[in-house]
Protein backbone atom coordinates (compact mmCIF):
# COMPACT_ATOMS: atom_id res chain seq x y z
CA UNK A 1 0.00 0.00 0.00
CA UNK A 2 1.23 3.50 -0.77
CA UNK A 3 1.02 6.58 1.40
CA UNK A 4 -2.08 8.70 0.98
CA UNK A 5 -1.94 12.37 2.01
CA UNK A 6 -5.31 13.57 3.30
CA UNK A 7 -6.44 17.15 3.97
CA UNK A 8 -9.27 17.49 6.48
CA UNK A 9 -11.37 20.67 6.55
CA UNK A 10 -13.66 21.77 9.41
CA UNK A 11 -15.55 24.65 7.78
CA UNK A 12 -16.54 27.76 9.69
CA UNK A 13 -17.24 31.32 8.62
CA UNK A 14 -15.08 32.87 11.36
CA UNK A 15 -12.53 30.07 11.68
CA UNK A 16 -11.95 27.12 9.37
CA UNK A 17 -9.74 24.35 10.66
CA UNK A 18 -7.40 22.32 8.47
CA UNK A 19 -5.38 19.21 9.17
CA UNK A 20 -3.04 17.21 6.96
CA UNK A 21 -2.01 13.62 7.65
CA UNK A 22 -0.25 10.84 5.79
CA UNK A 23 -1.90 7.42 5.94
CA UNK A 24 0.01 4.29 5.06
CA UNK A 25 -2.44 1.48 5.72
CA UNK A 26 -3.43 1.89 9.36
CA UNK A 27 -0.29 3.92 10.19
CA UNK A 28 -1.04 7.63 10.52
CA UNK A 29 1.49 10.46 10.55
CA UNK A 30 0.85 14.11 11.36
CA UNK A 31 1.94 16.58 8.68
CA UNK A 32 0.38 19.95 9.57
CA UNK A 33 -2.67 21.67 11.02
CA UNK A 34 -3.99 25.12 11.73
CA UNK A 35 -6.80 27.55 11.07
CA UNK A 36 -7.85 30.08 8.49
CA UNK A 37 -9.46 33.09 10.16
CA UNK A 38 -11.79 35.74 8.78
CA UNK A 39 -12.25 37.61 12.07
CA UNK A 40 -10.39 40.71 10.82
CA UNK A 41 -13.01 41.26 8.13
CA UNK A 42 -16.27 42.97 9.10
CA UNK A 43 -19.20 40.60 9.59
CA UNK A 44 -21.30 42.20 6.86
CA UNK A 45 -18.62 41.62 4.19
CA UNK A 46 -19.56 38.00 3.46
CA UNK A 47 -18.01 37.81 -0.04
CA UNK A 48 -14.65 39.02 1.32
CA UNK A 49 -14.77 36.43 4.12
CA UNK A 50 -15.58 33.64 1.64
CA UNK A 51 -12.65 34.75 -0.53
CA UNK A 52 -10.28 34.53 2.45
CA UNK A 53 -11.49 30.96 3.10
CA UNK A 54 -11.22 29.97 -0.56
CA UNK A 55 -7.73 31.46 -0.95
CA UNK A 56 -6.55 30.00 2.36
CA UNK A 57 -7.65 26.48 1.49
CA UNK A 58 -6.07 26.77 -1.96
CA UNK A 59 -2.82 27.88 -0.31
CA UNK A 60 -2.89 24.91 2.10
CA UNK A 61 -3.59 22.57 -0.85
CA UNK A 62 -0.70 23.97 -2.85
CA UNK A 63 1.70 23.84 0.09
CA UNK A 64 0.97 20.27 1.26
CA UNK A 65 -0.11 18.62 -2.02
CA UNK A 66 -2.79 16.29 -0.60
CA UNK A 67 -4.14 13.36 -2.62
CA UNK A 68 -7.70 13.88 -1.37
CA UNK A 69 -9.76 15.88 1.10
CA UNK A 70 -12.51 15.33 3.63
CA UNK A 71 -15.01 17.96 4.77
CA UNK A 72 -17.60 17.98 7.52
CA UNK A 73 -21.24 17.83 6.44
CA UNK A 74 -23.28 20.60 8.02
CA UNK A 75 -26.77 19.98 9.35
CA UNK A 76 -29.49 22.48 10.21
CA UNK A 77 -29.17 23.75 13.75
CA UNK A 78 -31.34 25.99 15.95
CA UNK A 79 -30.50 29.21 14.09
CA UNK A 80 -31.33 29.00 10.35
CA UNK A 81 -29.27 32.13 9.58
CA UNK A 82 -26.16 30.60 11.16
CA UNK A 83 -26.76 27.39 9.23
CA UNK A 84 -27.02 29.32 5.97
CA UNK A 85 -23.78 31.21 6.65
CA UNK A 86 -21.97 28.01 7.64
CA UNK A 87 -23.23 26.38 4.45
CA UNK A 88 -21.71 29.19 2.43
CA UNK A 89 -18.36 28.75 4.20
CA UNK A 90 -18.57 25.02 3.47
CA UNK A 91 -19.34 25.80 -0.18
CA UNK A 92 -16.26 28.04 -0.41
CA UNK A 93 -14.15 25.26 1.12
CA UNK A 94 -15.44 22.58 -1.25
CA UNK A 95 -15.04 24.91 -4.24
CA UNK A 96 -11.42 25.55 -3.29
CA UNK A 97 -10.74 21.81 -2.97
CA UNK A 98 -12.45 20.94 -6.25
CA UNK A 99 -10.63 23.77 -8.04
CA UNK A 100 -7.40 22.14 -6.83
CA UNK A 101 -8.57 18.89 -8.51
CA UNK A 102 -8.95 17.04 -5.22
CA UNK A 103 -11.51 14.29 -4.65
CA UNK A 104 -13.67 15.34 -1.70
CA UNK A 105 -15.24 12.96 0.82
CA UNK A 106 -17.86 14.19 3.26
CA UNK A 107 -18.51 13.01 6.82
CA UNK A 108 -20.93 14.05 9.54
CA UNK A 109 -19.68 15.13 12.95
CA UNK A 110 -21.20 11.91 14.33
CA UNK A 111 -19.20 9.78 11.87
CA UNK A 112 -16.00 11.63 12.72
CA UNK A 113 -16.54 11.30 16.48
CA UNK A 114 -17.26 7.59 16.18
CA UNK A 115 -14.18 7.01 14.01
CA UNK A 116 -11.83 9.00 16.24
CA UNK A 117 -13.23 8.60 19.77
CA UNK A 118 -15.53 5.61 19.37
CA UNK A 119 -18.49 7.58 20.72
CA UNK A 120 -20.78 9.73 18.56
CA UNK A 121 -21.53 12.23 21.31
CA UNK A 122 -17.91 12.91 22.24
CA UNK A 123 -17.09 16.46 23.27
CA UNK A 124 -14.36 18.73 21.90
CA UNK A 125 -11.80 17.82 24.57
CA UNK A 126 -12.26 14.09 23.91
CA UNK A 127 -11.68 14.67 20.19
CA UNK A 128 -8.59 16.75 20.91
CA UNK A 129 -7.15 14.08 23.21
CA UNK A 130 -7.77 11.18 20.83
CA UNK A 131 -6.32 13.11 17.87
CA UNK A 132 -3.27 13.86 20.03
CA UNK A 133 -2.91 10.15 20.86
CA UNK A 134 -3.59 8.80 17.36
CA UNK A 135 -1.06 11.16 15.78
CA UNK A 136 1.46 11.10 18.68
CA UNK A 137 1.33 14.88 19.06
CA UNK A 138 3.27 16.54 21.92
CA UNK A 139 0.21 18.60 22.95
CA UNK A 140 -3.46 19.12 22.25
CA UNK A 141 -4.31 20.73 18.92
CA UNK A 142 -6.82 23.60 18.91
CA UNK A 143 -10.47 22.58 18.62
CA UNK A 144 -10.89 23.57 14.96
CA UNK A 145 -7.61 21.93 13.93
CA UNK A 146 -8.49 18.82 15.98
CA UNK A 147 -11.82 18.49 14.19
CA UNK A 148 -10.09 18.88 10.81
CA UNK A 149 -7.47 16.28 11.75
CA UNK A 150 -10.32 14.07 12.96
CA UNK A 151 -11.98 14.33 9.54
CA UNK A 152 -8.70 13.35 7.87
CA UNK A 153 -8.35 10.39 10.26
CA UNK A 154 -11.95 9.38 9.52
CA UNK A 155 -11.22 9.34 5.82
CA UNK A 156 -8.01 7.37 6.37
CA UNK A 157 -9.96 4.72 8.29
CA UNK A 158 -12.71 4.61 5.64
CA UNK A 159 -10.20 4.41 2.80
CA UNK A 160 -8.20 1.65 4.50
CA UNK A 161 -11.36 -0.35 5.21
CA UNK A 162 -12.63 0.00 1.64
CA UNK A 163 -9.23 -0.97 0.21
CA UNK A 164 -9.06 -4.05 2.43
CA UNK A 165 -12.60 -5.03 1.52
CA UNK A 166 -11.93 -4.59 -2.19
CA UNK A 167 -8.68 -6.57 -1.92
CA UNK A 168 -10.32 -9.36 0.07
CA UNK A 169 -13.08 -9.67 -2.50
CA UNK A 170 -10.60 -9.72 -5.39
CA UNK A 171 -11.85 -6.36 -6.60
CA UNK A 172 -8.45 -4.76 -6.73
CA UNK A 173 -8.44 -2.18 -3.92
CA UNK A 174 -6.13 0.72 -4.72
CA UNK A 175 -2.62 -0.77 -4.53
CA UNK A 176 -1.44 -0.37 -8.11
CA UNK A 177 -0.40 2.94 -9.65
CA UNK A 178 -3.13 2.98 -12.31
CA UNK A 179 -5.84 2.68 -9.69
CA UNK A 180 -4.14 5.23 -7.41
CA UNK A 181 -3.88 7.71 -10.29
CA UNK A 182 -7.57 7.19 -11.04
CA UNK A 183 -8.42 7.81 -7.37
CA UNK A 184 -6.36 10.98 -7.38
CA UNK A 185 -8.21 12.29 -10.40
CA UNK A 186 -5.39 11.46 -12.79
CA UNK A 187 -2.76 13.47 -10.92
CA UNK A 188 0.66 11.97 -10.43
CA UNK A 189 3.44 12.96 -8.09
Amino acid sequence: MTTLRILGIDPGLRTTGFGVIDADGSALRYVASGTISTTRIEKDHLPARLKVLFDGIREVSERYQPDCASVEIVFVNVNPQSTLLLGQARGAAISALVSANLPVAEYTALQMKQAVVGYGRADKTQIQEMVRRLLSLPGLPGTDAADALGLAITHAHAHTSMSRLAGAKGLGGLPNQTQKAAYKGGRSR
